[in-house]
């Protein structure tokens, strides 16, 4: 496929100049004067330099990647089918639908970036964190720092000691039943060659506690409603956890919260105090480069 760097550039121009900044989870501003975004937020959203993002609306440099285009897609908050269309000028086929993308739906993105007040985190059908705001990371570790299979909560469960830390040792025979069951259940939907059959392959040769539970064939398990952490910052928090899911991609938005006035609510708010407020842009993922 050939680049239509016009088509492009004004596909790229039009959303973002219908953006405003409350869209995608930007201050406005008590000076602003620019309609729709600026493109240093656009490239600020999309983890890129800005001189990069300003040579595609200008129609030069170099024909960005996939992987250009997918962060671009996710910072102006596509739709798929803007999504797909994006690819396509950019001179790429479209990704082939099924499960899988990391593309989370423009919905989704909204209700996510108004939770600034509250652990929150959008994962994978393999629990594989793909937003994350500052309290989230303070709770569960920054998900920008892991890579690959590690990418996995289930995979970190059975491979990383430090994913064990993260909960007290009375429920961790729960977890790993839990992730076993969760593994073997994606498995069942994707089939062979599948990321979770990868996953589970790799697992079966590197963990002998995962082929103890998996022999279980257990299915069905479901997390408990209150979920405990340990926290170096603060120590022991029950948190409920809400989700909100997205069938077609597969994604659920996790949204940690306490009882009111409860010990955990109070450490909530200490760790809300303790961690690195974020800035207006960070999602916790790291920078896309040319």
């Amino acid at each position: 496929m050939v680049i239509d760097r016009a088509g492009l550039a004004d596909f790229l121009r039009g959303r973002r100049e219908s953006l405003q900044p409350e869209d995608v989870g930007l201050p406005r501003g008590a000076r602003r004067r620019t309609g729709g975004l600026r493109r240093e937020e656009v490239a600020a959203l999309s983890h890129m330099s800005v001189d990069y993002y300003a040579r595609i609306e200008r129609q030069r440099g170099p024909q960005p990647s996939e992987q250009m285009l997918a962060a671009i897609a996710q910072g102006l908050h596509l739709s798929r089918a803007e999504r797909d269309h994006l690819y396509r000028l950019g001179g790429h086929p479209a990704p082939v639908p099924g499960s899988g993308t990391d593309h989370v739906s423009p919905g989704m993105l909204r209700v996510f970036d108004r939770l600034g007040d509250t652990p929150a985190e959008i994962v994978t059908e393999l629990g594989e964190t793909l937003r994350q705001n500052a309290l989230g990371a303070a709770l569960g570790g920054d998900a920008s720092l892991r890579t690959g299979p590690a990418r996995s909560i289930g995979y970190r469960w059975f491979t990383d000691p430090a994913a064990r830390r993260l909960h007290p040792e009375e429920d961790h025979a729960f977890y790993s039943r839990l992730y076993a069951s969760g593994l073997r259940s994606v498995l069942a939907l994707r089939g062979p060659g599948s990321r979770a059959a990868d996953l589970a392959e790799r697992l079966l040769a590197q963990s002998e506690e995962f082929r103890d539970v998996w022999a279980q064939h257990e299915v069905g398990l479901r997390p408990r409603e209150v979920k405990r952490f340990l926290n170096a910052e603060v120590g022991l928090l029950e948190l409920g956890c809400q989700v909100l899911l997205s069938p077609d991609d597969s994604h659920s938005l996790l949204v940690y919260t306490a009882a009111p006035g409860s010990p955990s609510d109070e450490r909530l708010r200490l760790l809300s105090v303790i961690a690195s407020p974020p800035s207006p842009v960070d999602d916790r993922r790291p920078r896309v480069r040319p």
